[in-house]
């Protein structure tokens, strides 16, 4: 652009006042109206014909040469306002479509209007075969052209998806850079094309695709038309990877909704799971106990609920029915009461080992098993096995009704440790008033009777009533299992149990000593696999009486295993005359009873004289012929009366340790000056 000098004052005075100022006004005025380029020379005429300088007209003349570069710079900035303006206008199309079909065909559509060529196409990659296919056309009018497939580097097109570059030919048919194909020349034939501009679509570096322009005349395509292809074909890339990832959104949120489903399934199961262990939780704090426990439970899972110890005694039973047929249960016709005792047996056993089973799976596991149609889990405190909760009538739980289920057995564990812990407590407090109550003072008194009963009152234990003691022995067994499961039985019969001088000792409200250790020996025994001894003594009234009772028990624990009747419970009179000899309470009278009363009785009753046969039977070495001489009878009226004696002692009252037992029982009984029946009137 030439520079004048306008900076002398007169040359700047002339200028402004000058035809050249109307010159500069006019051209600005013909860029303001965007006149066309002819109109840009007359300023410069209108000036010389004014009478303009040569000054004057050098810098009019320089003046238009700059309005007219000016005036081609805003026409490029016009045209490429138009391009971006189409651009921005299909990528809001492209952005409005959701389908890819439609996006696809939009695409090639737009690049046929925008470049005014005759066809336009679109190929996207195939990375499992590895090459490119055509997959919209716009303006094609062959079937093979349509279905071509271009491997990499092969034609225009594969070279392009190959190299990720642009590339443009006049006359495809007669250009030799290209690698051609039969089956490529042979559709661009019959397409009759020629021009053919080829641009990526990519995403990243990542080539999906080319789009194409071509006319079916010979033309050169400007770097212009090759630019707005590619903007394009950008645009393009971008929406058909959008096309895409909406189409995978659209799936994933298909599967986003099912698992959004399942997880508010899920929570729901979760907050009543959650809302029900606090409920139960809130039971056992009040002081339910298992049975209130497992009727709470059994009407939320709508079935039976079992609940088992660690040692598989049953706490409770809502809605389910019994083990087993239990002794009330009637017979069935034509079944022995035998064959039906042994078949609940069986049945006992086999759901006793099913029970077990499932324990020890859901044990291992940590979650509820089913066996057999019933829910089994195993109630843990960590490690520790406190019991098991039994679900019946539901074969098929779904998973919150399981986890309920699970929970269950959480709030039974922790049910089980506050009552253990509970007893542990009573059982201290109840263990140290039953070491009280067995010891007597240096003067063999017991000291604070009225205190102790009172003690006992509180821990419901009433001292005015006869009480016996039992002191319990079992080698195999931990001296604490047997003390627990001791306990255990003190507080079924409202007595109590602890250790005392080393042994387990119980005191239970019984007038019938003997037959408490007898059963306590069993059903101990059978409990911890191991035999337990019981020795028994009573029954004692008062306090002041349970110190020597408890000796008494205890002399009867050693006489059982000094006799070899090792897991046998017994008292002393249960001993015969060995009994009398170790008893400090001697009772003759219920000694003879024990051993005679049924004949004694008989005598009483009918008058006769089997006493006084049996006396004469023994006294002459049992022989008949001269116990008959002695009792001046028939010798079969002794064979009658021995066998009516032989019915109601026994088959064994002949043999020589019951023979013993009868005659130091008569011998006492004659001692004792025990009456006798009056004479018999017959024989």
């Amino acid at each position: 652009m030439t520079s004048v000098d306008l900076s002398g004052e007169d040359d700047g005075a002339a200028v402004a006042g000058g035809p050249a100022a109307g010159a500069l006004r006019e051209l600005l005025a013909l860029l303001d109206d965007g006149a066309p380029l002819e109109h840009f020379a007359r300023p410069a005429a209108d000036a010389r014909a004014a009478g303009a300088g040569a000054g004057e007209q050098a810098l009019v003349e320089e003046a238009t040469r700059v309005a007219l570069d000016i005036r081609h710079t805003l026409d490029q900035h016009r045209r490429r306002e138009a391009e971006l303006t189409a651009l921005f206008d299909t990528a809001g199309d492209l952005a409005a479509l959701r389908d890819l079909d439609a996006v696809l065909r939009a695409i090639v559509h737009r690049a046929r209007m925008l470049l005014g060529t005759d066809l336009a196409y679109l190929t996207l990659n195939d990375p499992v075969a590895g090459d490119t296919y055509m997959r919209v056309t716009d303006g094609s009018v062959s079937a093979a052209f349509q279905q071509l497939r271009l491997g990499m580097g092969e034609g225009l097109g594969g070279l392009v998806a190959q190299s990720a570059r642009p590339y443009a030919s006049a006359d495809y048919r007669a250009d030799s850079r290209f690698k051609h194909t039969p089956a490529i020349d042979s559709g661009v034939r019959e397409e009759g094309l020629r021009g053919i501009l080829g641009v990526p679509l990519r995403v990243g570096n990542r080539v999906i695709g080319v789009l194409y322009a071509a006319d079916r005349a010979v033309r050169d395509f400007a770097p212009g038309a090759v630019a707005l292809l590619s903007s394009l074909a950008d645009h393009a890339a971008v929406a058909i990877d959008s096309a895409r990832l909406l189409e995978e959104t659209r799936a994933a949120l298909v599967d986003l909704g099912v698992a959004n489903a399942t997880v508010r399934a899920h929570s729901e199961a979760m907050r009543l799971a959650t809302e029900t262990h606090d409920r139960l939780t809130e039971l056992v704090l009040r002081g339910a106990d298992t049975a209130g426990l497992a009727r709470e439970v059994a009407a939320l899972l709508g079935g039976g609920l079992v609940v088992h110890d660690s040692d598989g005694s049953e706490l409770a039973r809502v809605a389910a029915a019994p083990s087993a047929a239990g002794p009330d249960a009637p017979e069935q016709p034509g079944v022995p009461r035998q064959s039906a005792a042994a078949r609940e047996q069986r049945e006992q056993r086999d759901q006793r080992a099913q029970r077990e089973q499932g324990i020890a799976a859901s044990r291992s596991g940590g979650r509820a098993v089913r066996v057999d149609g019933v829910w089994v889990c195993a109630v843990l405190a960590g490690p520790e096995l406190l019991g098991s909760i039994s679900l019946t009538g539901r074969p098929g739980l779904a998973d919150s009704d399981r986890r309920l289920f699970e929970r269950t057995a959480l709030v039974t564990a922790l049910l089980l440790l506050l009552r253990r812990s509970t007893a542990q407590a009573e059982d201290r407090v109840r263990g140290e008033l039953l070491g009280d109550l067995l010891a007597a003072g240096p003067d063999g008194r017991v000291r604070d009777p009225a205190g102790q009963s009172l003690r006992a009152r509180k821990l419901g234990v009433d001292l005015t009533r006869p009480h016996a003691v039992l002191v319990l022995h079992c080698d195999a067994a931990p001296r604490a299992r047997l003390a627990a499961e001791g306990a255990r039985r003190a507080r079924a019969l409202a007595g109590l149990a602890g250790l005392y001088e080393g042994r387990v000792v119980l005191l239970a409200p019984t007038g019938a000593p003997g037959p408490l250790a007898r059963s306590l020996a069993e059903d101990l025994g059978q409990v911890l696999g191991a035999p337990v001894t019981v020795g028994a003594a009573g029954p004692a009234t008062g306090p002041a009486a349970l110190p020597g009772a408890h000796a008494e028990a205890l002399r009867c624990l050693e006489a059982l295993h000094a006799l070899g009747h090792t897991g046998h419970g017994a008292a002393l009179p249960d001993l015969g005359f060995l009994g009398i000899l170790l008893g400090e309470r001697t009772d003759v009278g219920g000694y003879v009873e024990l051993v005679l009363g049924p004949v004694l009785d008989y005598d009483r009753r009918r008058g006769t004289e089997l006493v006084r046969t049996l006396e004469a039977y023994y006294a002459h070495g049992a022989s008949l012929a001269r116990a008959k001489d002695a009792l001046h009878v028939h010798v079969n009226t002794v064979v009658q009366r021995l066998d009516r004696i032989g019915r109601l002692l026994g088959d064994s009252w002949n043999t020589p340790s019951r023979a013993l037992e009868i005659q130091l029982a008569l011998r006492v009984h004659r001692v004792a000056a025990v009456p006798l029946p009056a004479p018999p009137q017959g024989p």
